[in-house]
């Protein structure tokens, strides 16, 4: 009987519990302790962050990006259909509209060819979400947004340690979101970041972190009291969960070469799927993989739910993923009727496998084994 190779599972790589004993014994569990510090450094200091600060989630730090954007009712935000319902929601919640874009036929990125068509005198912001840890096209979409005078919110929640001309994912827009859930790469449970690249928001984001407070500027011994001076949350998380990221982000580079040697095996022995038609990731020659997913685009809803089928009657636990967000119940109704044909595409067709540090070879042969198996003789 096989062992249930499952879709995820969240890796611990040694010091977790030892950082979380440390920071209760510390006698500072709250927000802004010694962990967090040093989380921040590390992203600020090694991978050339200009500013970050911890969340309680990626939902949370894009929330706070629709905050220090100062997003209104009426506005405009545009981003992908395809993505998860955090991106929009929290600028839904600021009164926004959102204008959705479909995706590319190479990947479910946004495609900016369609950008300045979806412009209007309300728009404010250009949200592109970097799908599976692979860039957008940021230089057309940067372009675009200067020539528009609009804020860049890069949805980096999958796109740790990935890389578009060189430059690191979640560095380029004005803002940018990570997420540390436990599906993601580096994980705290739950988690994110909230990057600053453009200083104008530095401030202004402290604040808005700190319930509206200038709290941490109290705390530097900046100002001799603290006041409520803005609108904001409590959006910082426990340095618990700090104390846990840290000892990820102390591993990262074993986490990373392991991740990324098990896309490649997938992407070497799944190739010749291509011969009928079933699609690849796609790594456009200016981006990088992290190795945050690997995923099929079948040919047809039909074909995706025999193969998943296929899988699990062999204890292999494939998932699907996003449903386009312009038909959802919510949303369809607000929805200006465009159709998004490439969105509904990977709706339908998109399929992703078992991909996690302790994934062994043997489990990812007997998954690209079983892929093969569906798709003979025609492969042959």
């Amino acid at each position: 009987m096989n062992t249930i190779i499952p879709f995820n599972k969240p890796y611990l790589s040694g010091n977790e519990m030892i950082y979380i004993k440390e920071a209760v014994l510390s006698g500072k569990i709250s927000g802004d302790g010694i962990f967090t510090k040093r989380c921040h450094q590390f992203f600020e200091q090694q991978l050339g962050f200009q500013k970050v600060l911890l969340t309680t989630s990626c939902t949370d730090a894009l929330e706070m990006a629709a905050l220090l954007l100062n997003i209104q009712p009426g506005d405009e935000v545009i981003m992908p259909s395809y993505t998860f319902v955090s991106t929009p929601n929290v600028f839904v919640l600021r009164g926004a509209h959102i204008v959705f874009a479909d995706s590319t036929a190479d990947n479910p990125n946004l495609d900016p060819a369609q950008l300045e068509a979806l412009i209007t005198p309300r728009t404010r912001a250009i949200v592109p979400v970097h799908y599976a840890g692979i860039a957008c096209d940021m230089d057309s979409i940067m372009a675009i947004a200067e020539r528009y005078s609009l804020f860049v919110v890069e949805d980096a929640a999958q796109a740790i340690d990935s890389f578009y001309k060189g430059q690191a994912l979640g560095t380029i827009g004005h803002l940018a979101a990570f997420s540390f859930h436990e599906t993601k790469n580096i994980i705290s449970g739950e988690g994110g970041m909230l990057a600053i690249n453009d200083v104008r928001f530095a401030d202004r984001a402290e604040i808005i972190r700190e319930k509206g407070t200038n709290r941490s500027s109290f705390f530097r011994g900046e100002v001799d009291k603290y006041s409520w001076v803005d609108q904001g949350s409590s959006f910082l998380p426990s340095d618990i969960i700090a104390a846990f990221l840290w000892a990820q982000l102390e591993n990262m580079v074993d986490i990373q070469t392991k991740r990324k040697a098990l896309w490649q095996r997938y992407f070497m022995a799944l190739t010749p799927l291509v011969r009928v038609g079933v699609q690849l990731p796609q790594v456009p020659d200016y981006a990088t993989t992290n190795g945050h997913m690997f995923y099929l685009v079948c040919r047809s809803l039909d074909e995706r739910t025999a193969l998943i089928d296929h899988l699990k009657a062999q204890d292999i636990n494939p998932v699907f993923h996003y449903l386009s967000l312009h038909t959802s119940p919510f949303y369809a109704g607000k929805h200006d009727g465009r159709v998004l044909p490439w969105s509904d595409h990977y709706t339908n067709c998109l399929i992703r496998l078992p991909l996690y540090y302790e994934l062994s070879e043997e489990q990812q042969d007997r998954t690209t084994q079983a892929i093969l198996a569906f798709y003979q003789p025609a492969i042959i």
